[in-house]
């Protein structure tokens, strides 16, 4: 089940951010899905940057 963002306790851009990272038609979306693909995947330099920023 997703999460839902209020209308009470967010901004409309912080509102309109969330219907684009979680909208299949957006690029917002798309970019999300790469850098996530980018982050798990050990032949991409964001692998390693992605654990290096966390300790």
């Amino acid at each position: 089940m997703r999460n839902k963002v209020s209308g009470y306790t967010h901004t409309k851009k912080q509102l309109d951010n969330y219907s684009n990272q979680n909208n299949k038609n957006n690029k917002a979306y798309t970019a999300n899905l790469n850098n996530r693909a980018n982050q798990l995947n050990p032949n991409n330099a964001r692998y390693y940057s992605s654990r290096l920023n966390n300790k």
